[in-house]
């Protein structure tokens, strides 16, 4: 665990990090520098541009880790990245000519409830390109270990952009438009930096003799793009659907209260980009006892970080409320469900390298489309309604069915479990904090309170964590701090 350790600890501050400038950009900037409508535009874009990446990456990023450490020849190593750096063209060409030959026809099916979404068609299409090969690129660099520049261009480099457009649209310098073109190029200089940095880690060298294993490697890589494409709706499809039945300032709204939740999983996220690579190899080497070591370590691990994340966001949500446009105070049900949700992904630790990498992901993607079609039957249902809090529930409901699927999945294929007597001890212990600490009440400045209240949560959850060395690695961790 020494890599991960090192790797999960730099990925995480980044990432936090990353969040800190969202946090900002999030519910002070763009609260207060655009309006609601604009704000409401800007979330639209982004989400269907994310829901649009997986398509375009062709599923590359997940099978360029899955395959690559099982490439042991140099040429076959270098004919497996050649297909991988063109794969993507097969798709981003046909759809790219597409959305500009039909752009007014996807203006107008998109802008049915909002007119302001109509000319923003290439604007979508040219993010989500952008999306998609820099998670090529970012994958590129993480199959030779290395996750941090990466995550560091993921989590900071475009909010740092942002948070510089938006503080020029304050100031007038740039218009609203000017701020959506720029964003475009935002996101396309991210992904060439990425590349650069990529191909200095190692530079590709172009070989078209394909790889024996081709036929299975696009096998896997056509039902990724699927599972891929089903896992981001599940993530981003509310939002897109809000703009198609209600007035888009609701988006910026969901958008607000749903970032909120987000928070929660900041230290899976920074986990995620080193145990990916390191279950794929694990598996390859077929190598049980370490996969259920890594199962539940990282399950534990993540589930005590994301379960105090959650309840530090939902004892504190009154006070963090009050400091936002009244606008966009009054989402509880949306940040506790949307919360939750995330606090369950986190529980499940690597179990989504576990199957991406195995033998067995052809059945998961296929339950992955069907709760997809599920989740937009839902939205379809609950929006219109239920507003926004039917959007929290329908995805609340279909995350939480896609998880216990595959939960279960792997206990029946691994015969191995992330739940252990640990998990129910910090269960336990999380519910007596948020029930205890939910009422208490201080008058002082919300923003206060909210620092005052966290630093006391937080200093009785590590006190007990330690106390009754519930982690090992989180009693290693605070062990070794306490010495210093």
């Amino acid at each position: 665990m020494g890599i991960v350790s090192k790797q999960a600890l730099n990925n995480t501050l980044i990432t936090y990090l990353g969040f800190g400038f969202a946090a900002v950009n999030t519910l002070f900037l763009y609260t207060n520098f655009l309006t609601d409508q604009y704000y409401g535009l800007v979330t639209v874009i982004l989400s269907t541009s994310a829901v649009l990446m997986p398509l375009l990456a062709f599923g590359v990023p997940n099978t360029l880790v899955k395959f690559y450490s099982s490439f042991k020849i140099k040429k076959e190593t270098e004919s497996f990245e050649t297909l991988m750096l063109l794969l993507p063209l097969l798709l981003i060409i046909p759809i790219g000519l597409f959305a500009y030959i039909f752009n007014d026809a996807i203006g107008g099916f998109i802008s049915q409830e909002n007119s302001l979404v109509k000319d923003y068609v290439l604007h979508i299409f040219l993010i989500g390109m952008a999306m998609a090969y820099f998670e090529v690129f970012y994958a590129w660099a993480k199959v030779q270990m290395k996750s941090v520049f990466g995550n560091f261009m993921k989590e900071v480099f475009n909010r740092i952009g942002v948070m510089g457009l938006l503080l020029l649209v304050y100031f007038d310098v740039i218009s609203v438009d000017f701020f959506l073109k720029a964003l475009v190029v935002l996101y396309l200089l991210r992904t060439l930096i990425m590349k650069l940095y990529a191909y200095k880690l190692k530079m590709p060298k172009l070989n078209f003799d394909f790889p024996a294993s081709t036929r299975s490697i696009l096998n896997y890589t056509t039902l990724i793009i699927l599972g891929g494409s089903a896992a981001v709706i599940i993530l981003e499809i509310d939002k897109v659907m809000i703009n198609q039945f209600i007035q888009i300032e609701n988006v910026a709204y969901y958008g607000v209260a749903v970032y909120i939740a987000t928070t929660i999983i900041v230290p899976s996220r920074a986990m995620h980009q080193i145990t990916y690579p390191l279950t794929a190899e694990i598996l390859n080497d077929n190598d049980k006892p370490a996969l259920n070591a890594l199962y539940q370590k990282s399950s534990l691990t993540l589930f005590i970080a994301s379960g105090i994340l959650f309840v530090l966001i939902i004892t504190n949500l009154n006070d963090l409320f009050l400091v936002l446009p009244v606008e966009y105070r009054g989402g509880f049900t949306i940040v506790f469900l949307i919360g939750l949700a995330k606090v369950y992904d986190s529980l499940l630790g690597n179990n989504n390298a576990i199957l991406y990498n195995s033998d067995y992901y052809r059945t998961l993607l296929g339950m992955g489309i069907l709760l997809a079609i599920l989740v937009v039957l839902l939205n379809i249902w609950f929006i219109p309604n239920f507003g926004l809090n039917g959007a929290a529930m329908a995805t609340f409901i279909a995350i939480a069915i896609y998880n216990t699927i595959k939960l279960f999945y792997v206990k029946s294929k691994f015969e191995i479990s992330p739940i252990t007597r640990e998990t129910a001890k910090v269960f336990g212990l999380l519910l007596v904090l948020g029930i205890i600490f939910y009422f208490v009440k201080l008058q002082f400045h919300p923003i206060v309170n909210i620092l005052l209240k966290s630093a006391l949560t937080v200093f009785v959850y590590l006190i007990v964590l330690y106390r009754f060395k519930i982690s090992e690695d989180v009693y290693a961790m605070l062990s070794k701090y306490i010495k210093k």
